[in-house]
């Protein structure tokens, strides 16, 4: 029969990280574990991971780590261009280089085709935001 964990292992490790490092000898104050439970709580980061995101200006965290991702978010690439569709009879015909058509048809969308000044702000900005 096997044991059954009451906490999924993701919630599990943030909350074990501190009880693992005071026995080791690395952590003994209760109120530095407290800050370290509550700073993962709040802001999905340790005391240490905030020093770091705050030199490298990176997202980085151990919740990233216990999610199978990098500890420091890679920069996030620029979205690709919407593609180009078109009506036809009960369909829409989609392309990916609108320059092609004969007679330039109307598009369905017309919503914009790139980032706004803020998007792009928004999609590039440094951790913390500040």
């Amino acid at each position: 029969m096997r044991p059954t964990l009451l906490l999924p292992p993701r919630l599990l490790s943030p909350l074990v990280l501190p009880l693992v490092l005071s026995a080791c000898g690395l952590v003994t104050d209760p109120t530095l574990i407290a800050v370290t439970a509550g700073s993962i709580s709040l802001f999905h980061r340790t005391p240490v991971d905030i020093a770091v995101s705050l030199a490298t200006g990176q997202d980085c965290s151990l919740v990233h780590l216990d999610l199978g991702q990098p500890y420091c978010r890679p920069e996030e690439p620029p979205p690709d261009p919407p593609v180009f569709c078109t009506r036809t009879l009960g369909t829409a015909n989609c392309w990916a280089d609108p320059r092609q058509l004969p007679n330039a048809p109307r598009e369905i969308a017309d919503g914009p085709r790139t980032l706004t000044p803020q998007q792009e702000e928004h999609r590039t900005r440094r951790w913390p935001p500040w």
